[in-house]
């Protein structure tokens, strides 16, 4: 994710014009900033330079007292306000006429608290307006700790002052450092226009290289030079991945830093990942790549939030996503991203792409992120991978560090495709919902010299029918080649027909996932993203478990029922059967509607057999071991230890796509994950009862070549 978060996306929205185009002047910023975190405070002199002459505005952060140095320059208080929740002063500044440049000082105290923002059952995240503490500093548009004149861009050069074990970070070309009296001084220049200026500090330890011009840099709070190294062999590798897919890198360098808190953002040239994420083995390959590709889209190309928000899709799609398709894996990614939408996007809050901001929610993700990355997926399928591509590079090309939205993207990919594409943008930015694809009335008849295969498509939702290329393959039985045909479908109804030159064994309609649609039953499996995106849920708790056991229990149903609409906590004593119109959380092995569920599992390969189970053929001891499943809207959760329970309340929501877990031990680690097979698509018509096995039709290859291939 970037670093917008909701104050910012409020100031951005609110305060007009886009960015000017190359030649416009800039404000510049020629900041001396002296931090004294274990005071909170900060003291600053900005020499500003202002590209316009006359009497301007701004807004800093309440209780600063700003001073002006120089002579005939005349500062006005105007009014107290505020953004978000942070209180600011909104000054007036005129200066003399033939000068563009003042002075301003100013001091005072920043240190709000962490506030933790619920975005689904079980899944809160901590957000912070800024700070000066002993424990680090952070710095952003959000807590205006600098003049904020409305929405311009600006250039800067930043000189900090801070404890000589201290370092500061910012974007831009740097760190130029040098000790003086005790204390660090660290300097950072930024010459090409930036959307915010951001501060962050803290007792790092500091590593570099250096490869093509462009510094790896990792800020890390205690010193692992192993670590580092992994980190920075990943950020070469990526940039030169993205810089051959998209165009060069817009900065000097890219650095890790390491928060004091759990965060995912990324800011111009740096990302800034929490201290648990940032040692997870897997975030160099998966969040890492993310938020280097933001310093393409979002940080590189701005984001003009007036007309939405279309950067997190595309991030998502040529980060998340492609590295999964160069692993083989893309289908199963986007089928997992209409399963989000699906798990968490109800008509009452649903909202159309160009609405979206900054997520806040796993609805507002699976909009922003999920249903954005599949319109980028879609309009790929449509214009091919050499227009997409060009069309990717022409985009940046024409926009950066400019403010772009969805019409440019329009414009751009027109440009290269020759195609006219103001209905999709139309369609898939402006409306809400998803088709709901059927077949139906499928026949084959044989004709002279072969065969016809006709059909019928139906879009089933309540909404107003999409227009959609729908893909359908056709499979023959005999060894000739499956048929891959598009179909278009603008009506609630479109009939089909294909000739054949052998009888057709089987259709699949969209098998690979290429459209934004609504999944229908059978083509996913159960998992628990459908429990933790479900409306109702009951909690049912094991009156015959051990008090301190049934204690845990209680503590996480608690703690989940939070986020769902409607939630309620019963004892299994007092149920003469489960609901049915709700999804329900079977807890306990002492659940006396455990063996009503282990019904419900027929035909997927797990056995529960007194203090030993089994899942997928591998077996597992109860006493050192947690186990949870899922069939249908239902749940298991079972454990034996109170510790175990405890981290699963936390760690639980964040497994979403699975429908089994093995977890062990009291922290607990995962052992197992997996998916039930599908086995029933209804999007897949078997027309013969026997043929010979088919070998499904792959996509073609990735999009790019996977980093070092």
């Amino acid at each position: 994710m970037t670093n917008k978060l909701i104050v910012c996306c409020i100031l951005l929205v609110a305060c007009g014009p886009l960015y000017g185009r190359p030649g416009t002047a800039f404000i510049d910023h020629q900041l001396e900033v002296e931090l004294m975190p274990a005071r909170h405070e900060l003291r600053v002199q900005d020499r500003i330079r202002l590209p316009s002459r006359g009497t301007r505005e701004f807004l800093l952060h309440a209780g600063f007292q700003p001073r002006v140095l120089t002579p005939g320059v005349t500062l006005t208080r105007i009014a107290k306000s505020q953004v978000g929740d942070i209180p600011v002063e909104r000054y007036r500044v005129s200066l003399p006429a033939g000068s563009d440049r003042f002075t301003l000082k100013y001091a005072g105290k920043i240190d709000y608290r962490l506030k933790s923002h619920k975005e689904s059952p079980g899944r809160n995240r901590q957000l912070l307006s800024g700070t000066v503490s002993p424990r680090g500093v952070f710095l952003d548009a959000g807590v205006a700790w600098y003049p904020r004149f409305g929405d311009e861009p600006r250039t800067f050069s930043l000189t900090v002052t801070l404890p000589q074990k201290w370092r500061a970070v910012s974007q831009g070309a740097g760190p130029e450092e040098e000790i003086q009296a005790g204390q660090r001084r660290v300097g950072w220049r930024a010459h090409t226009p930036q959307d915010d200026i951001y501060l962050v500090a803290a007792p790092f330890h500091f590593y570099s290289s250096d490869a093509q011009g462009i510094q790896a840099q990792v800020f890390l709070r205690q010193d692992d030079p192993a670590l580092a190294g992994r980190y920075l062999a990943a950020t070469h590798r990526y940039l030169a991945l993205y810089a051959s897919l998209i165009g060069p890198y817009p900065y000097p360098k890219f650095a890790l830093v390491e928060n004091f808190w759990e965060t995912g953002y990324g800011m111009p040239s740096f990302t800034l990942l929490g201290p648990g994420v940032i040692r997870l083995p897997f975030i160099v390959h998966t969040s890492f790549p993310h938020e280097i590709l933001h310093n393409w889209w979002g940080n590189g190309v701005y984001v003009d939030y007036a007309t939405g928000n279309w950067s997190e899709g595309l991030t998502a799609y040529l980060a998340d996503h492609l590295l999964k398709e160069q692993r083989g894996k893309g289908i199963e990614y986007r089928r997992s991203a209409l399963q989000r939408f699906a798990d968490f996007v109800r008509k009452e809050n649903d909202f159309p792409l160009r609405a979206f901001r900054a997520r806040h929610s796993a609805a507002s993700q699976a909009v922003g992120y999920d249903k954005g990355l599949m319109l980028f997926h879609m309009l790929r399928r449509r214009l091919g991978d050499e227009a997409f591509i060009a069309g990717l590079r022409r985009f940046y090309r024409d926009n950066r560090f400019q403010q772009a939205g969805f019409a440019q993207l329009q414009e751009a990919f027109e440009a290269v495709s020759g195609q006219r594409l103001g209905g999709f943008f139309k369609q898939w930015t402006r409306r809400t919902g998803a088709p709901r694809l059927a077949v139906e009335a499928v026949r084959v008849s044989q004709r002279e010299g072969g065969y016809r295969l006709d059909g019928t498509l139906v879009q089933g939702q309540e909404d107003a029918p999409f227009d959609l290329q729908v893909p359908l393959i056709v499979y023959p039985q005999s060894q000739q080649p499956p048929i891959l045909r598009r179909i278009h479908m603008q009506k609630r109804r479109q009939s089909f027909s294909i000739e054949l030159t052998s009888a057709p064994a089987r259709i699949d309609v969209d098998p690979w996932f290429d459209l934004f649609r609504l999944l229908l039953p059978g083509e996913v499996p159960s998992t628990l993203g459908g429990l933790f995106g479900a409306r109702r849920v009951v909690f049912v708790l094991p009156a015959q478990a051990p008090s301190e056991t049934l204690a845990a229990y209680r503590r996480l149903a608690g703690g989940w029922s939070e986020g769902y609409p409607e939630a309620s906590i019963v004892l299994d004593r007092d149920l003469d059967r489960l609901p049915e119109k709700a999804s329900v959380w079977l807890l306990g092995w002492e659940n006396r509607f455990l063996e009503s569920f282990v019904k419900r599992l027929d035909g997927n390969p797990v056995r529960l057999a007194g203090d030993r189970f089994q899942v997928t053929g591998k077996a597992f001891q109860r006493r050192d071991n947690s186990l949870v499943l899922t069939s249908g809207n239902r749940a298991l959760l079972a454990s034996d230890s109170v510790a175990a329970l405890e981290g699963l309340r936390r760690k639980l929501p964040h497994y979403g796509k699975y429908s089994y877990l093995v977890f062990s031990g009291q922290r607990p680690d995962n052992r197992l994950k997996g998916q039930w097979p599908v086995l029933n698509s209804p999007l897949k018509i078997e027309l013969a009862t026997s043929h010979q096995a088919i070998q499904a039709l792959r996509p073609t290859r990735s999009l790019w070549p996977a980093p070092g291939s």
